[in-house]
């Protein structure tokens, strides 16, 4: 970055540094932490919004509804999250690509499966050969956002079916008997208060999110993890700048950035959950 940076055996320690730490590949590493920022942005209110309806079928009066529900939780929730994690991205996208292949390639006449190999004509392929790279890293990143959404929906949808089957049956049956129907006392009454409920299991839910980001390298994304390792690792002389074994520096400094997001989203929970439980008699409202 700067013009000095040509020589590294011939700078000052201090010039040294400012190279080696502005290098192309750090700069890959800082925009990892954005990447993980994103990625917490759009998936946990995907996960939310799966999760609400996960837990909406379970109540659901119509049998195949509540069992599509059941089943959504009790699948993810029972298979471990790393098979989904994969399962999902690949699935997704081979069946965008096979539904193009029958619009776009009516007369392809050999079978798309070919013993293990996926196989679809060009113009069905997502995203198309020859698109940029940051179309490539963009399609990657939204099949990782609904990885991550399938997985963490379930377990939000468990919650805040918890959460609405703790508020009092009674207030129900009460806004029922004044003349509601049940989706009117579902958004009115139930939706409202079972926040209260939920917003612990909530919490911890969005920590192991957090903790979860690192599987982005199991994507094909190079996230905050996979750049610690890869500069923090003994360098040889094929590499600019190179130095000893310096990962635990470099894990130390992605140690401390989880540490300052969970500490930011814990201050963050306490102060939502005495908002939210403003005139609610709870255990919960009571202690905040």
């Amino acid at each position: 970055m700067f013009a000095f940076c040509t020589d590294p055996d011939t700078l000052p320690q201090w010039q040294w540094f400012a190279c080696y730490l502005t290098s192309g590949t750090h700069l890959a590493f800082y925009w990892s932490f954005v990447v993980v920022m994103i990625l917490l942005a759009l998936a946990a209110p995907a996960a939310l919004v799966m999760g609400l309806g996960g837990a909406l079928l379970m109540r659901a009066r119509f049998a195949p509804l509540r069992w599509l529900g059941q089943g959504y939780t009790a699948i993810v929730r029972g298979v471990p999250d790393i098979v989904f994690f994969l399962f999902v991205p690949i699935a997704v996208g081979q069946g965008i690509e096979a539904l193009l292949h029958q619009v776009r390639c009516p007369h392809w006449d050999m079978p798309i499966w070919q013993g293990n190999d996926f196989i679809v004509c060009p113009e069905a392929r997502v995203p198309p050969r020859g698109s940029p790279s940051w179309v490539r890293d963009l399609y990657g990143f939204s099949l990782a956002v609904l990885a991550f959404a399938v997985v963490f929906g379930a377990f939000v949808g468990n919650t805040l079916h918890g959460a609405m089957r703790a508020v009092p049956r009674a207030q129900m049956e009460t806004a029922e008997a004044y003349g509601m129907t049940r989706g009117q006392a579902m958004r009115r009454v139930l939706l409202p208060q079972m926040w209260i409920y939920a917003l612990p299991g909530l919490s911890n839910i969005w920590m192991i999110l957090i903790k979860a980001t690192p599987l982005l390298f199991l994507l094909g994304i190079q996230d905050i993890v996979y750049w610690a390792r890869e500069l923090g690792g003994a360098k040889t002389s094929r590499y600019t700048y190179p130095h000893p074994d310096w990962r635990v520096w470099y894990f130390l400094a992605v140690l401390v950035f989880y540490l300052a997001v969970t500490w930011a989203s814990q201050i963050f929970f306490e102060r939502l959950t005495r908002r939210v439980g403003r005139g609610l008699a709870t255990a919960e409202s009571a202690r905040a």
